[in-house]
């Protein structure tokens, strides 16, 4: 989580993400260790000394482990909080700076970590398009709500869309590259969204 976003939070809300933290700090050490088929949420539970309620409150299921996290509110705020005289784009592709930007060292390896694993697990591509999917949803609701528009919106649809790809491309070329920085390539696919998408 963001640093700046802690100073917001209640102390219970302070205390559940850094359960959530810890339990996804030892599943991915496990994963890495032993493989991620490999490892069991019993594994992950006693490395983690936690209860299975507490594990299960957090990750409904194993995958979750690696694909949650607190970045879509986090963006979303970000943002809502741009100027109103920025094209959506522009503001989104603010938000991302600002996102990134604040994200620790230790922050950034883990992500660059979990986009490795999820791209190499077939079970976790699957239910990662499903994120897209509702991340797509809620891009459309905000740039609704930014210029005036219907969510359902075609237009809305499309940009939503293109941005999820853009996205999606960094998280490919990563994959590729695991020297690429995933904040300057979601940086140089905005400019491409906002270009017009020449080539």
């Amino acid at each position: 989580m963001a640093a700046k976003d802690k100073s917001t939070l209640s102390l219970r809300e302070r205390k559940k993400a850094k359960t959530r933290a810890t339990i996804q700090a030892h599943a991915l050490r496990l994963f890495r260790e032993q493989g991620y088929d490999e490892t069991t949420v019993e594994q992950i539970i006693e490395a983690a000394e936690v209860s299975e309620t507490t594990f299960f409150r957090y990750f409904p299921t194993k995958e979750d482990v690696v694909l949650q996290d607190d970045s879509d509110p986090i963006l979303i705020r970000a943002f809502n909080a741009q100027p109103p005289n920025l094209a959506p784009i522009e503001a989104l592709r603010e938000a991302f700076r600002k996102f990134f930007s604040e994200l620790s060292a230790e922050q950034r390896h883990e992500q660059k970590e979990r986009i490795a694993l999820i791209l190499s697990v077939p079970k976790l591509r699957a239910r990662m398009l499903d994120q897209f999917t509702e991340a797509m949803h809620v891009l459309a609701q905000a740039l609704a709500e930014r210029t005036g528009r219907s969510p359902q919106d075609f237009e809305i649809r499309v940009i939503s869309g293109a941005i999820i790809g853009v996205g999606m491309a960094a998280m490919e070329t990563m994959a590729d590259d695991p020297h690429t920085d995933i904040a300057s390539l979601m940086d140089q696919g905005f400019a491409l969204l906002e270009s017009g998408i020449s080539l």
